[in-house]
C-alpha cells in the first residue's frame, strides 16, 4: 500500500475542508479514547496557530485519496521539566489497523518534531503497546483537578 504522507504547520495549512476532515475521522477513529468533535478542533486550530498559541503539526496519512491515519501534536512552549510538544491524537482508520500505519505515524510525528514529545494514554487503550515499542516510556501518573467536580 501506497501512503501519502502531508505534514501541516502553521506556515503550510489546509484548507478549511481538509481541517474538517481531519476533524471528523480524529472524531470517528479515536472512538471511546477521543473527546468532543470541538475539543479536536480547537487542538488543531492551536497547532496551526489560527490563535495565540506556540504551534505545533499535523499529519495526514492517505491511500488512494482515502485518510487512513492522522496526528495532532501541539507545542507546549516549554522544555526539560516538560516536553516540548505533546502528541495530542493520534487514530488510525478502523479498516486499515494491523497494516503497521499506527506505526508509522509515530515514527514520522517522532522525525518531523523538534524536541521531546509526551503523550497522555488511558491504561486499557490497546495503543499504549504501540506507543511502548516506538520508545514512550511512563514517566508519571498523571491526575487532574476539575473544577466544579467537588
Amino acid at each position: 500500500m501506497d501512503t501519502t504522507l502531508t505534514v501541516y504547520t502553521p506556515e503550510r495549512k489546509p484548507t478549511i475542508e481538509t481541517k474538517n476532515a481531519i476533524a471528523d475521522f480524529l472524531f470517528e477513529h479515536l472512538e471511546q479514547f477521543g473527546d468532543p468533535r470541538n475539543d479536536i478542533r480547537r487542538s488543531i486550530d492551536y497547532a496551526l496557530k489560527e490563535f495565540d498559541s506556540f504551534g505545533g503539526k499535523i499529519l495526514k496519512a492517505e491511500i488512494n485519496g482515502t485518510i487512513v491515519g492522522a496526528v495532532v501534536l501541539n507545542r507546549t512552549g516549554m522544555d526539560g521539566y516538560i516536553p516540548e510538544n505533546i502528541l495530542v491524537y493520534i487514530a488510525v482508520h478502523r479498516d486499515y489497523r494491523g497494516k503497521k500505519i499506527g506505526k508509522y505515524l509515530m515514527q514520522q510525528a517522532i522525525e518531523n518534531t523538534e524536541g521531546d514529545l509526551k503523550l497522555h494514554v488511558e491504561p486499557d487503550n490497546p495503543a499504549k503497546f504501540l506507543y511502548e515499542k516506538v520508545g514512550f516510556t511512563s514517566k508519571y501518573l498523571e491526575m487532574r483537578y476539575k473544577r466544579g467536580s467537588e
